[in-house]
């Protein structure tokens, strides 16, 4: 059986890290992780084998030149993985707008860009997996957040039409909504589980791509036991 390819895109050393891991050590893929700065994951390629590449995902010739060169190096991927987003806090009033801007581009718009590359890719294949990073700002507007709670909600209702369209073509769209802190790499809680792990997100992340088509989820919430819905 051909090995599959995932492509993570905003990539780090959080989720995206043990996800890449996850890939490569039980499922054999091969992986592509691509960032604004792919020096930085050098220590993760190493690690894992996987290939880097530099991409700016808000705007449009980065993500079609990014898609043409996993095709060309590795291959069309079977999983792509959204990981920007980008967050700007303050009063409503204060709110500088190109910066507004910034994020929308970063963490909403960015994902209709990779949407639409993966699509063509995975239409012309006939399957494919599209996963989307939410958090909580994705069904909860937060005072002095209305930008984030703009882009997440934006990108939240671009997966929810992506499910509805290309689901039926054989194209699993997921949407994840991380409701709480993340434990950073090294950090300890004690044994609390108060802080989502990143092993944790990352074997949902791949239950959601192995489920069933005759099951499919659209949207999984994950949150701390002890967070607060």
């Amino acid at each position: 059986m051909k090995k599959e390819t995932a492509l993570i895109i905003g990539a780090g050393a959080g989720p995206s890290a043990a996800l890449c891991r996850l890939f490569v050590d039980q499922e054999g893929m091969r992986v592509a992780l691509a960032s604004r700065q792919p020096s930085k994951l050098d220590a993760l390629a190493d690690e894992t084998g996987a290939a880097t590449y530099g991409c700016d995902a808000s705007e449009a010739a980065d993500v079609d030149r990014l898609f043409d060169a996993v095709a060309q190096d590795i291959d069309a991927p079977d999983i792509v993985v959204y990981n920007p987003s980008y967050r700007v806090r303050g009063p409503i009033a204060d709110l500088a707008p190109d910066d507004v801007l910034r994020g929308l581009k970063i963490t909403c718009f960015g994902g209709f860009l990779v949407a639409q590359a993966a699509a063509r890719q995975m239409l012309a294949r006939g399957s494919g997996t599209m996963l989307f990073t939410g958090a909580s700002a994705s069904v909860k507007g937060y005072a002095q957040s209305a930008s984030f709670a703009m882009g997440k909600f934006g990108l939240r209702g671009l997966c929810q039409s992506l499910a509805r369209e290309l689901q039926p073509q054989n194209i699993h769209v997921a949407h994840f909504v991380i409701d709480g802190a993340i434990l950073p790499p090294g950090g300890s809680d004690d044994g609390a589980d108060a802080r989502l792990r990143p092993e944790a997100i990352a074997e949902t992340y791949l239950n959601v791509h192995r489920q069933h088509r005759s099951a499919w989820t659209w949207e999984v919430e994950l949150r701390p036991w002890v967070e607060k819905f």
